[in-house]
């Protein structure tokens, strides 16, 4: 339906043409968008992810690996330039982070592995 023309619009300004209606969603999309408690959205996966033991003790063991990693290199510093100890230092930290995390995860599916093999099979 066309609006009228106000008192602003000049004599000759077009009339707004009427929009087309949206297509209609169909009742099984809309009831699944976002009903009652269902809210559950990425950023609440990665929220529970974060607060899982798993996470916070993988970080764990990457932090106190990185921070081996630097009091190492700390107390077994050169006569090399101050800038390229401290990038050594940093890279070495994060290779021991990560080392120290793939080693735990790794353990970590090896139990689960372990804890899902039948009772009675033959391990070998």
């Amino acid at each position: 339906m066309a609006k009228k023309a106000s008192k602003t619009q000049s004599a000759g300004a077009k009339k707004a043409k009427p929009r087309p209606k949206a297509a209609s969603v169909p009742a099984k999309v809309a009831s699944r968008s976002r009903s009652g408690s269902d809210n559950f959205s990425a950023s609440d996966a990665i929220k529970k992810l974060l607060e899982s033991p798993l996470v916070a003790e993988l970080l764990a063991v990457g932090a106190t690996a990185a921070l081996a990693a630097l009091a190492e290199h700390r107390f077994g510093r050169g006569g090399e330039g101050s800038s390229r100890r401290t990038s050594k230092a940093i890279k070495e930290a994060g290779k021991a982070a990560a080392a120290a995390m793939g080693r735990r995860i790794g353990t970590e599916f090896e139990e689960i592995r372990r804890a899902s093999k039948p009772k009675g099979s033959a391990a070998g």
